[in-house]
């Protein structure tokens, strides 16, 4: 499968090695757009605050976070819990149950 065209060409490079690495399924093919989404859209408010900075003056000229601050953070919160969802880096674990103390 190819990348979505509406990715920028680094998270279209990212979704094709994930895609060659792992099997998927269509559910996690899905997931893995959503977070390539993420990732772009976090870059470009990343990309806007560096433009325009963190704050703004209102007309009352009392400083304001800029709404891409918001954007870039929702962005990483959203691709990390989607990157969890993936599970592309971790194996499960052996057991639900803490490990055993040791000297009982």
């Amino acid at each position: 499968m190819k990348p979505p065209k509406h990715l920028k060409p680094a998270t279209q490079e990212w979704f094709a090695s994930v895609m060659r690495d792992y099997e998927l399924q269509e559910h996690h093919i899905r997931l893995l757009t959503l977070a390539g989404e993420a990732w772009d859209r976090g870059q470009a408010a990343r990309e806007a605050v560096e433009e325009h900075g963190l704050t703004f003056l209102d007309r009352f000229k009392a400083p304001h976070a800029r709404p891409e601050i918001a954007i870039e953070r929702d962005a990483r919160i959203g691709f990390a819990r989607l990157l969890r969802e993936l599970c592309l880096d971790i194996d499960p674990p052996a057991e639900n149950r803490p490990p055993a103390l040791g000297g009982r």
